[in-house]
């Protein structure tokens, strides 16, 4: 029993708003709407160095912002990277991980599952992207009264921020790419940030290049990933 909680005053409210009072029809028109949508969102390993107004990027993280967290707690943060000297360097530490990765670390299971998507360490969308996006979780943050504060579900909260800003990114009209070197800490080394963040991942953002091509891969049926009860 924690006495010292007991007498807080209740949690804040206020009305709830954005919600369509949709009929059965319109619901349905929508759920497909953007069912369709999504299912045209591809990973892009070809990118064009055409230009992307930082004010989109900045409008796909607001709606990347709005995700649900642990407690409310918005642990992450988004360095955006769209100076050429820096993406050059994040390229060179990310490709010096790889190659021990795909030459030395990784599993032949895991080669042999990536064969067919036909990666491998060279990844020059790094810098020919023009955003880079790097997603960190704070293990920790400060609190109102300047003490250590605990945040809770951490990579939970980080991992729905992402896919907000992924679907926003695909909604705007953008090409995407996940990228997850490991290790990263290169990444807090760059882009100055604190000991206590994570890096989760970089996502590359721009528009493919001409004649981009994708692997020819397929989906999961819907019912081998779902049950109903």
């Amino acid at each position: 029993m924690h006495d010292d909680l007991i007498g807080l005053a209740p949690a804040a409210t206020e009305p709830l708003t954005g919600y369509s009072d949709l009929d059965d029809v319109a619901m349905s028109g929508a759920a497909e709407t953007f069912r369709a949508a999504m299912a045209t969102r591809r990973t892009v390993r070809d990118f064009s160095d055409r230009a992307v107004p930082r004010a989109v990027i900045e409008t796909c993280l607001a709606a990347a912002h709005r995700a649900p967290s642990g407690a409310n707690q918005q642990p992450w943060h988004f360095a955006m990277v769209g100076d050429g000297a820096i993406k050059k360097r994040i390229r060179v530490a990310a490709e010096e991980e790889e190659q021990v990765f795909y030459r030395e670390r990784a599993p032949r299971e895991w080669l042999q599952a990536l064969a067919p998507l036909g990666t491998d360490w060279r990844k020059p969308f790094l810098e020919t992207a023009p955003w880079l996006i790097a997603v960190f979780g704070a293990r920790h943050g400060i609190g109102p009264d300047g003490k250590r504060q605990k945040h809770y579900y951490v990579p939970e909260s980080v991992c729905l921020a992402s896919g907000f800003l992924l679907c926003a990114l695909h909604h705007a009209g953008l090409a995407t790419l996940t990228h997850t070197p490991s290790p990263m800490g290169f990444l807090n080394d760059i882009l100055e940030r604190p000991e206590n963040e994570k890096p989760y991942l970089l996502i590359v953002a721009g528009h493919p290049a001409s004649g981009c091509q994708v692997p020819a891969i397929k989906h999961k049926p819907l019912d081998a990933v779902t049950s109903w009860f």
